[in-house]
């Protein structure tokens, strides 16, 4: 859950635990992520990402304008364009079974310290569970890669590039985003 402040130009990340347990409105009790895989089961009126919306607006008490859902091949591509990522490890991590796409699982080892990320490295740094901290260690990950994400796309010595790959960047990705049809991104 992000939110911008227009005037301080501020901004601020939540990151909402994907096994929390809550009511999900119109259905059942159940973890936080699986709204979005009823609203879609369930032909819910704006599906999974509607849902969700709902769901964390039921239980945060908190009103969201607007929603992005981004793939994880979009997220791979997107990084991928941007020429990686810098990345700083706080803890060498050891996941003997990270998921793999086909339902398998692969080894995964990053040690602790600076790292530059590409696509495929930065999802499974992001999504990687096996820390001692679990799901909380995760989720600063995940702000860390935003983070990461935001500081090369805005970086004034890669700007010029950036600027001129837009075009070649949102063509590879515009499949794999679903942005609130209220959202205008012209």
């Amino acid at each position: 859950l992000a939110t911008l402040d227009p005037v301080t130009k501020e901004a601020g990340v939540l990151s909402i635990p994907r096994d929390l347990w809550v009511p999900i409105p119109g259905y059942t009790e159940n973890r936080i992520n699986t709204a979005h895989a009823l609203g879609d089961a369930y032909d819910h009126p704006g599906g999974g990402p509607a849902l969700s919306v709902e769901t964390v607006e039921y239980n945060l008490g908190v009103e969201i304008d607007y929603y992005a859902r981004i793939n994880f091949q979009a997220f791979v591509d997107l990084v991928d364009l941007i020429g990686g990522i810098d990345i700083e490890v706080p803890e060498t991590i050891d996941d003997p079974c990270y998921p793999t796409a086909d339902y398998g699982c692969e080894k995964l080892h990053i040690e602790a310290g600076s790292h530059h990320f590409y696509g495929e490295m930065a999802l499974k740094y992001a999504r990687v569970r096996h820390t001692s901290g679990g799901d909380f260690d995760r989720a600063r990950r995940q702000q860390q890669v935003i983070q990461a994400i935001l500081d090369q796309v805005t970086d004034v010595g890669a700007l010029p590039q950036m600027a001129s790959r837009a075009p070649e960047i949102w063509s590879s990705i515009e499949d794999s985003v679903k942005v609130d049809p209220d959202l205008q991104l012209d």
